[in-house]
């Protein structure tokens, strides 16, 4: 997919993210159980969950429907003074070329940090160097973090080696600190248990039976203005 970026305006941020191929089960899979579709910005029908109000249903899944079905391989940022959205299509594209594609491991439902997200079981090697090669190649056209920025992410707490990553990379959960996931809902807080599990179980209903999924593209999301919701304007194939 291209898109002709000098017809776009410079965002205010944006990001590089994993998607599943736009035509796989695994993308409409995930844009139906989030409410929405990245690529178009429209909504997308949410699946009826038992014992799950559509309501509470689209409460839930608010937080992570505004970024889109993705997983973070660089979290967003804003582009460096001097640069533009066109060098950062052309660091991703350049990035893409020496990177291989490759089938994630089997990918689980998991209450891990207090939301429910898939993650993958297994060797997770090649998920790993991809998205460390995402973080460093393309740093050189990230502005630094300012004071506000830094306040809001030292307001979860952070671990010193979270902190020093923060410092160099601008994201505290990178490189070794990095786990790779896909966000299914907000934060779990105040459910029941028996809620929890109720939701844990439609998730794993909705996304076991999809077969393999591949990892061969870099996906770029731009936050066109603060606290918009962000779009997949870029995918670029793994060619390596």
């Amino acid at each position: 997919m291209n898109i002709e970026v000098n017809n776009l305006t410079t965002p205010y941020r944006c990001a590089v993210f994993f998607v599943p191929n736009i035509q796989s089960v695994w993308w409409q899979a995930g844009c139906h159980w989030l409410g929405r579709c990245a690529l178009t910005s429209q909504p997308a029908t949410q699946p009826t969950l038992a014992s799950i109000s559509q309501a509470d249903q689209w409460a839930l899944t608010s937080d992570p429907r505004r970024y889109g079905w993705h997983a973070t391989l660089k979290a967003p940022f804003k582009i460096l003074p001097g640069e533009t959205l066109t060098s950062v299509v052309s660091a991703l594209h350049a990035l893409a070329k020496t990177l291989p594609a490759f089938d994630l491991p089997a990918l689980q439902v998991s209450q891990q940090d207090g939301y429910l997200s898939l993650r993958p079981e297994g060797d997770l090697s090649n998920i790993n160097r991809t998205a460390a090669s995402c973080v460093t190649s393309l740093h050189h056209l990230a502005a630094p973090l300012d004071n506000a920025d830094l306040e809001r992410r030292r307001q979860a707490p952070l671990t010193p080696m979270q902190d020093q990553l923060l410092m160099a990379w601008g994201y505290p959960y990178v490189l070794e600190a990095f786990q790779f996931h896909m966000s299914l809902t907000g934060k779990l807080e105040g459910l029941s248990d028996e809620v929890i599990a109720t939701w844990h179980h439609a998730a794993q209903t909705h996304f076991e039976n999809l077969g393999v999924c591949r990892f061969d593209q870099l996906a770029l999301f731009i936050e066109p203005e603060r606290g918009a919701d962000f779009r997949l304007i870029e995918v670029v194939e793994l060619a390596a």
